[in-house]
């Protein structure tokens, strides 16, 4: 099952949900509840780390997030 990501019309909140294609449930915005939400546009990153390495690719400086 797919996951989406929805940014909230009006506090602006981005949360990440789970939903197939064939069921169209209604969503709501985990932190004020109203289902005025836009989806996002996702990006797909297999396998972001590589080797031994904790840095990721996509990662430019030295303070890579993925790191931990």
């Amino acid at each position: 099952m797919p996951i989406f990501e929805y940014k909230c019309a009006k506090c602006g909140n981005v949360a990440e949900f789970l939903q197939s294609k064939a069921r169209k449930a209604k969503i709501k915005c985990p932190q004020c509840g109203t289902e005025e939400l836009e989806k996002l546009v996702s990006v797909f990153a297999p396998g972001v780390k590589q080797g031994d390495s904790k840095q990721c690719r996509t990662c430019n400086d030295r303070t890579c997030p993925h790191s931990q």
